[in-house]
């Protein structure tokens, strides 16, 4: 028998030879048992898988990336309220470019990834604990008294551990608590990705309107100049008002140019957010309709009620503190000591000998677990007041979105008003100069003024939207259409 052992684990022996060792040994029929026992343990172990990492390969994959990818397409199908009527798609709006984040996010597949280390937690909370097998043998040397007598005693027993007070109740639900927290986890980090994904296409899409209306001005400006500098040869303008145009032109200038760098930027940072390289975004065509809609009054009561109710990151922290409650009961149970039966065989002279026992009862002498209890104690109160922390926070980011939301809305309509006022002066100098009473510096001056006030509109249409993108993510629900309400049952984009 320790032959066939030690040929086993020496030798790598398989199992079927570790079989016919052990049938084929003169050795009693429960030791063969125990072999067959020991063959049909390991056969039912885990083995390991290697899945190595190559670095070179995983930055390919990702340079491999594109808008067009069939996958991709397959992912918009299932969560995406309009199925795409032509694959790839024509142009790419808001939540389109949502989705594809969501499909290729790495922070998405990173926290992902953690939940799944916290479901397999709760696998681990429920299992039971393993018997544990010993085999008695023992020699006894010979003596006067047991001349005749084998010297060789030999059994078989169990270690059978029963856990008392619940403790196992206690872990499994400390640990759906963790990994719905985790759950949560992807929640707040989805909203994160698509608030980056608005953030960069707001700014892509208003750069480009605002340098649209820059590149005029400055065109403008150059005519303005040119004007200028013909009245200055005739004396009929000074050369202050020459350089003072100039120094506009060269400001347009330089305004027009650093749009047209941060349009870039934004368009690298747009393709980051959506987790592809910047490349993938050549030729794609995109639809801002999104940003092209009347705004709400967002009534204070319900978007505090939803900042404070409703955020993925506080129904974590509630998780946590749920499972902070658990592990306190843990500790409370974990004062009663488990039991282990000890039930047990031996043979000995050709006699039978049956035991049963109980070990391992651990005596509440010195402490009563104490110390792991106050432990306990602190981080549930540790849990408490980050729940509390969180929903403070969440308060005062909502009064303050809202503040600049309210605050935003009154600059764009005094902006809509100068645009306004401005396009009737316009045509009033158009109707003067059509009749000769005004010359064409006074209307190219009259367009400028319009132009500059267009600018003024557009930054603060994007100022508004940007307090809308403040307050979304504030309460971590889209803003709904005009009239609606707004509501925590409203349909968010899966991740």
């Amino acid at each position: 028998m320790l032959y066939a052992i030690l040929n086993f684990f020496g030798h790598n022996a398989t199992l079927s030879h570790f079989s016919i060792h052990c049938i084929h040994l003169k050795t009693p029929k429960f030791i063969q048992f125990l072999c067959w026992i020991a063959i049909f343990m390991l056969a039912g172990c885990a083995s390991y898988h290697d899945r190595s990492l190559n670095l070179a390969k995983t930055a390919k994959t990702y340079e491999s990336r594109t808008l067009d990818n069939p996958e991709l397409q397959r992912y918009l199908d299932t969560n995406s309220d309009h199925k795409p009527v032509k694959w790839p798609l024509d142009v790419w709006g808001l939540n389109a470019l949502t989705l594809a984040a969501y499909y290729y996010s790495p922070e998405l597949d990173a926290v992902r990834a953690k939940w799944g280390t916290a479901a397999a937690s709760v696998v681990t909370a429920g299992q039971r604990p393993n018997p544990a097998l010993y085999l008695p043998f023992q020699y006894t040397p010979a003596s006067p008294f047991t001349i005749g007598q084998s010297p060789w005693t030999f059994g078989l027993g169990l270690d059978i551990p029963v856990e008392t007070a619940g403790k196992r109740g206690y872990r499994v639900a400390q640990a759906k608590q963790l990994s719905t927290a985790a759950l949560f986890d992807i929640g707040n980090v989805a909203w994160q990705v698509g608030s980056r994904v608005r953030t960069q296409f707001l700014t892509l899409y208003f750069l480009g309107r605002q340098a649209s209306i820059s590149k005029r001005l400055a065109e403008k400006q150059s005519d303005i100049v040119t004007m200028l500098n013909q009245r200055i040869a005739v004396g009929a303008a000074s050369s202050p008002e020459v350089n003072q145009a100039l120094i506009t032109l060269m400001r347009n200038r330089t305004d027009l140019a650093n749009m047209q760098k941060q349009a870039e930027v934004a368009r690298v940072q747009l393709a980051s957010a959506v987790g592809i390289p910047a490349d993938a975004l050549n030729g794609i065509e995109f639809r801002f309709d999104a940003f092209k809609r009347a705004y709400p009054d967002i009534e204070s009561g319900e978007a505090h009620r939803l900042a404070v109710l409703n955020r993925a990151d506080i129904l974590g922290a509630l998780a946590r503190y749920q499972a902070s409650q658990a592990a306190l009961q843990l500790e409370i149970a974990n004062q009663y000591p488990d039991i282990h039966l000890d039930p047990g065989y031996a043979w000995a002279e050709s006699t039978n000998q049956i035991s049963f026992g109980a070990s391992g009862i651990t005596l509440p002498v010195f402490n009563r677990n104490q110390g792991q209890i106050a432990q306990a104690e602190a981080r549930r109160a540790e849990a408490e007041a980050q729940v509390k922390l969180l929903q403070a926070q969440a308060f005062g980011e909502t009064d303050s979105a809202l503040t600049n939301y309210r605050a935003s809305i009154k600059i764009l309509k005094r902006a809509e008003t100068a645009l306004t006022a401005q396009t009737m002066q316009l045509a009033s100098v158009q109707r003067s100069f059509a009749t000769g009473a005004t010359d064409r510096l006074t209307l190219a001056l009259a367009q400028q003024a319009l132009g500059v006030s267009q600018l003024s509109q557009e930054q603060a249409l994007m100022r508004v939207q940007q307090a809308i993108g403040q307050l979304q993510d504030a309460i971590q629900r889209p803003l709904p259409p005009v009239g609606a309400a707004l509501s925590s049952n409203q349909r968010q984009i899966s991740p």
